[in-house]
């Protein structure tokens, strides 16, 4: 980054700063600086030694500036006597700096990975344990933008935000003092370029925004119609639509073309500028130290000390200046992590374990007077009773889009009815409500594709980590799919990729389908599980899963007749309302369907 670009940045965040104080909503940014702090406490003795080597490398750097001064002095013929001495400071000071430039860097690099680790350990945990429905709020690629790039410029800062203010602040003044040591009005001629060239680049701003901002917006307009079309691949060759994408992706690229160089002409045209005023300050610094040279004032290696360290100023000042968008970025970035820490928790209600040990008997699932919404006045289910028993296959249908999805969600107790209660109840008569605990209880095929990339056998391991090769082989024949893996090159260690690719949607299905029986859990839920199977396969599985265990709850949301009949009981939603179908009309529609 220029050093234009730099002060632009730093008067942007510090207009933000005072409009945040005015505003009254400083407090925030307070805030989010004490939850970066949380995690970077645990290190405070590392940052400590950090902050000490920086202070130390920055002595030993002027420490070795102020001994080629007097080398310089040596050799125009001052003070030959010290040679030696000089030679041996200036090529130790600098040796010291390099080496605590390196241990600096090196402990930096251990502290952010640690720190990084930690954040992103801690907000996986929480973000996983997260209500459903207020993440569901938030798309994917936001999630993972947090938690990636937000991480990121969090842990980075956690570690290296105090020491490098400490650092630069000490560097400023330290160097300061150097130059005023041997000159007064030298040290106030460094002292007011840098400030003199930041006020000068303020004029600059609102127009290098506008480009920025233009920049930033072609350039998502860009990555958004290449994520959807890579996403959508399948679909725009099915249309035979490529060249029209390929048109629309070259027409993007014109105007991101025009609109960078654009931009790039008016950098150009801005760093000339501020390069002129540059060399005009550094002129007139040059030309007064010529005259103190001249008038013999200072020596040449004074002079040479002046130049050097006026530089050193003006960079320790954009340093600290530079300090300000830093904490400003770090603050958003914490700020958009603790808004996924801050979601609701999950329910977990301690009193799921006490009916775990009944799961040889069964479960029935219980729903009595729900009533639920995703949004407020928006009801989804209306006073709803449902009831599935062991030993039974309990189909859900009714038109797309009426809650049957709703319906697993309330079981899964991912969420949780306004009104009426949801149960899980053991044969016993022990009962506890849908909630995060109980989910052990349950094995769960939703609809699409859910096989992940790596081998058939680590999908398999996904609910049972311990795992056997005898027992995914077993779920497989069970899930009537050890037909087509036992066929693979490399059996249940055949490598698929990300969505099932390389297998059809039946293939996948019945994966998914063996990983659910693998899991043995005593509550089945089926979400559109069979829509890719044939009819045979399908009967098929479905005696298979329910000879496995006697005892098994099944419930399935269908379309399919042939599902129907194997199933005890039928219920319908529609219209909001959830209803038992009697054996006539669940014939009828078995037979309709």
């Amino acid at each position: 980054m220029s050093e234009q670009n730099k002060n632009d940045s730093a008067f942007r965040s510090l207009d933000t700063l005072i409009g945040r104080w005015k505003d009254g909503t400083f407090s925030e940014i307070i805030d989010d600086w004490r939850w970066i702090f949380s995690y970077s406490k645990k290190y405070k003795w590392a940052i400590l030694f950090y902050t000490v080597l920086g202070i130390v490398s920055t002595s030993f750097g002027l420490v070795s500036s102020v001994a080629s001064k007097y080398l310089i002095d040596i050799v125009t013929g001052y003070q030959t006597d010290k040679l030696a001495m000089l030679l041996f400071i200036m090529i130790g000071s600098s040796l010291f700096s390099l080496l605590f430039s390196c241990v600096i860097s090196r402990i930096s690099a251990r502290l952010s990975i640690f720190i990084n680790n930690d954040i992103q350990a801690d907000i996986f945990d929480q973000i996983i344990d997260a209500d459903w429905l207020s993440l569901s709020g938030y798309s994917y690629g936001d999630i993972l933008n947090r938690f990636n790039s937000d991480v990121n410029t969090v842990s980075g800062n956690a570690i290296s935000w105090l020491p490098t203010i400490v650092i630069a602040v000490y560097n400023f003044i330290a160097t300061f003092a150097v130059i005023w040591h041997y000159s007064r009005v030298m040290a106030l001629l460094a002292f007011i370029s840098a400030p003199f060239m930041l006020l000068m680049s303020k004029f600059l701003i609102k127009k290098q925004r506008d480009y920025q901002k233009k920049v930033r917006e072609m350039n998502s307009k860009m990555m958004t119609f290449e994520a959807e079309t890579f996403y959508n691949f399948d679909t725009v060759k099915s249309f035979g639509i490529t060249e029209q994408y390929g048109r629309k992706m070259r027409d993007l690229q014109a105007n991101y073309k025009n609109i960078s160089l654009i931009y790039n002409l008016f950098t150009i045209k801005t760093n000339i500028f501020m390069s002129i005023l540059g060399l005009l300050v550094q002129m007139v610094s040059f030309l007064y130290c010529l005259w103190l040279l001249w008038s013999g004032a200072i020596t040449y290696g004074t002079m040479t000390l002046f130049l050097t360290q006026r530089a050193n100023l003006s960079s320790a000042f954009n340093n600290v200046i530079g300090i300000i968008p830093s904490f400003l970025n770090s603050s958003v970035s914490a700020h958009r992590i603790r808004e996924l820490v801050e979601l609701p928790k999950e329910v977990h209600l301690s009193e799921s374990s006490s009916i775990e040990q009944y799961a040889q008997e069964g479960y029935t699932v219980e729903m009595d007077a729900v009533n639920f919404a995703y949004l407020e006045g928006s009801k989804v289910i209306y006073d709803s009773d449902f009831a599935a028993n062991p030993g039974e296959i309990v189909a859900l249908v009714g038109p797309s889009g009426e809650g049957k999805t709703t319906m697993i969600r309330l079981i899964l107790g991912l969420v949780h009815p306004q009104n009426g209660t949801v149960t899980i109840k053991a044969q016993n008569g022990k009962a506890v409500e849908a909630n995060a605990d109980v989910r052990c209880l349950f094995a769960y095929v939703p609809q699409g594709n859910t096989i992940l990339s790596g081998t058939i056998a680590e999908n398999m391991r996904m609910v049972k980590e311990d795992a056997t090769d005898e027992e995914i082989v077993e779920a497989l024949k069970i899930g009537c799919a050890w037909d087509f893996v036992k066929k693979l090159p490399d059996g249940i260690d055949s490598v698929v990729r990300e969505r099932g690719r390389g297998l059809s949607e039946g293939q996948a299905q019945r994966i998914a389908i063996s990983r659910a029986i693998l899991r043995d859990a005593p509550i089945l839920l089926l979400d559109e599980a069979t829509s890719a199977l044939d009819i045979t396969t399908e009967r098929q599985g479905l005696r298979n899963i329910m000879q496995q265990k006697p005892n098994k709850t099944c419930i399935v949301t269908t379309h399919r007749p042939s599902v129907l009949n194997l199933c005890q009981r039928i219920y319908r939603v529609v219209e909001m309302q959830v209803t038992e179908l009697s054996e006539e009309e669940s014939s009828r529609m078995a037979m309709d369907f």
